[in-house]
């Protein structure tokens, strides 16, 4: 179970409690007001996290992030924070979050925007001579057989299952500035909800930046809209470049272009296995949750309530045949 899962209904038990001392049942509580407190909840844990704006250094020296207009820069703790306890995503030991931006006017529990998880790859010099030659048709159906399978794993792993529906946008490779984007349309679980998962990828020196834009697919626009003050937000510094790559020294990936999209990297065994466990905003199937673990709540206290109803009135009975 989540931290922040068992945080929330700490949070909620408390109010309910502060209810009762209020003459107020906590069988009173409708679902309604549940789902309320769940929210001012995560209202209070979005007003906790600091902000910033401006120019970023991700990762010690490797790359530098200037905030784009609009949009402002969550750290890489409270990033992990929201990411893994707030939408319920599988933790990433080996491609951690550098950082998040999010509009200016919106934080991690809003329906209405979108947020971008920054982090980076370190799987060697991605060649991208294939870029010309790959049929996207082709690679959409072997990315869909593909998340067939991971979807067995991550049952395994007590997570939603995702189905790729299909290209939102179709890839686009900038050879010039080697910066790779597209966008995909996803399922999780039975939400009729899709989501949208926006692909961005810098190619470096020794591996590539990744901004995966999370939201639902009504964004979608608003993605577009804003991708080019997007795109030239992160870039690598001066010596961890596409261009200052050595042949001599640097390792170069076991996939090009077509692997990178595809979310494929060579295994330990030699053989390419798919990665990536879709990133998506889970905070709404946990307040289904919270509304659904207080339903069971409020039964359990009227359960509770009717004994001692029935005792009270048993212990009246007999006085009533004495009379």
């Amino acid at each position: 179970m989540k931290r922040i899962w068992t945080l929330t209904l700490a949070h909620l038990l408390f109010f309910s409690l502060s209810a009762q001392e209020k003459d107020t049942s906590v069988a009173e509580l409708t679902e309604e007001q549940y789902l309320a407190l769940f929210e001012y909840y995560l209202d209070s844990v979005s007003n906790s996290l600091s902000y910033g704006t401006g120019t970023i250094t991700l990762k010690g020296s490797l790359a530098t992030l200037t905030v784009p207009e609009g949009f402002k820069y969550l750290n890489a703790k409270d990033s992990k924070m929201v990411l893994e306890d707030l939408w319920g995503n599988p933790p990433s030991e080996d491609e951690p979050s550098l950082g998040m931006l999010f509009s200016t006017h919106e934080g991690p529990n809003s329906d209405s925007s979108f947020a971008i998880n920054i982090t980076y790859s370190e799987e060697g010099y991605i060649d991208d001579s294939d870029a010309k030659s790959i049929d996207y048709d082709d690679l959409l159906e072997t990315m869909q057989e593909d998340a067939v399978e991971v979807n067995e794993l991550r049952k395994e792993m007590g997570y939603e299952t995702v189905e790729l529906i299909g290209w939102a946008s179709a890839p686009f490779y900038d050879g010039t500035q080697k910066k790779l984007h597209w966008a995909k349309e996803l399922k999780f679980g039975e939400s009729v909800d899709h989501t949208l998962n926006y692909n961005i990828r810098v190619l470096g020196r020794k591996g590539y930046l990744q901004m995966n834009v999370i939201g639902e697919m009504a964004v979608f626009p608003e993605v577009q809209s804003t991708i080019n003050a997007i795109l030239p937000a992160v870039a690598f510094n001066e010596g961890n470049r596409y261009d200052d790559f050595n042949p001599d020294i640097d390792e170069v990936a076991a996939y090009g272009i077509g692997g990178l999209i595809a979310g494929k990297v060579l295994a330990k065994t030699g053989i390419l296995a798919t990665i990536g466990l879709f990133l998506a905003k889970f905070w709404k199937f946990l307040a289904i949750g919270a509304v659904a673990f207080f339903s069971g709540f409020k039964r359990f206290f009227r359960k509770k309530e009717s004994p001692k109803v029935e005792d009270e009135a048993s212990q009246e009975r007999p006085e009533e045949n004495k009379d």
